[in-house]
């Protein structure tokens, strides 16, 4: 039976957090106020049983959840996993979610290569995932986002840039973006261009969900996008200069996925998402804003 679909978005909703089984007892005993929204996986929790399955849609009954995939491979050579749309849309509709979005990368030929690799930037290549991602829409019944990508390679053959890629993807599929700033950071680094710049040539204001995350630095200085550290200041600064070029509230998720710390060290980075878009915004301010004590809500 279909679930009903929390409405994201509203009052202060707009800033939260990747919904992990290591947080789920700090979860369980409070919310704080800063996550106003959950996001999780389909790969890792559709079909969930057991104790695990239980959590998740005590959560899913109180709180608004958003979809991110992690293996469609939208620009990959095989054919689009429809066993998993649909097992995906299905997860929606029980959970009440309405909102998906998926990289755009590819990730899989004959099996799955558990990495996350950049599509050629070619005519023949928006054509190619432009068409995947339309098939994704008419499967799910939504319009999706699509998140750009770091990416440590870069594909041969180029006809344009990242940015303009992900444009004309973007544009020719007639979906959402998805902008992770971290993503952008990284790949700045790594192929030495301007963040900033790269920000204002993207389709923003198709912009329907955003990261935020942080990164490892290797010895030869080449930045991994881990997920597994703090957010650092040049990131903090890209996403106020992206709510600054969006001029609208946006959904915004703080990503991390190794080397998780407490709850409370997390609601940190949580409220100061909600102070940018306070201040950049003016968006109400939360009281889990000062940092004395962060204001929580019960899970009944």
């Amino acid at each position: 039976m279909a679930r009903h679909t929390h409405s994201i978005g509203v009052d202060n909703t707009w800033s939260g957090l990747g919904f992990r089984r290591e947080l789920i007892p700090a979860l369980q005993q409070a919310v704080p106020e800063a996550i106003g929204f959950f996001e999780v996986a389909p790969e890792n929790w559709a079909g969930m049983g057991g104790r695990a399955g239980r959590d998740l849609r005590a959560f899913t009954e109180r709180y608004p959840f958003v979809c991110h995939g992690l293996s469609l491979s939208l620009g990959g050579p095989g054919p689009l996993d429809d066993i998993l749309l649909r097992r995906t849309r299905d997860f929606m509709r029980e959970h009440g979610m309405s909102l998906f979005t998926e990289h755009l990368s590819w990730c899989a030929d004959d099996s799955h290569l558990y990495d996350l690799l950049p599509i050629p930037m070619t005519e023949e290549a928006v054509r190619y995932t432009a068409e995947r991602i339309a098939r994704v829409q008419d499967i799910l019944g939504m319009r999706i986002g699509v998140e750009n990508a770091s990416a440590y390679i870069a594909p041969p053959g180029a006809e344009m840039t990242e940015a303009e890629f992900v444009r004309a993807v973007v544009e020719q599929a007639d979906c959402l973006l998805h902008l992770d700033v971290n993503n952008i950071y990284v790949n700045s680094q790594n192929f030495c261009f301007d963040p900033h710049a790269y920000l204002l040539q993207l389709p923003l204001e198709r912009t329907c969900y955003v990261h935020v995350a942080g990164h490892y630095v290797e010895d030869d200085g080449l930045l991994i996008d881990t997920h597994g550290s703090d957010v650092i200041d040049p990131v903090w600064q890209l996403l106020q200069a992206a709510y600054q070029r969006i001029g609208h509230p946006v959904l915004t998720c703080l990503e991390r996925d190794f080397n998780i710390p407490e709850l409370q060290t997390l609601t940190q980075e949580v409220e100061h998402i909600a102070r940018l878009q306070q201040q950049v915004l003016g968006l109400p301010c939360l009281q889990s804003q000062v940092p004395a004590s962060s204001s929580t809500r019960q899970v009944a």
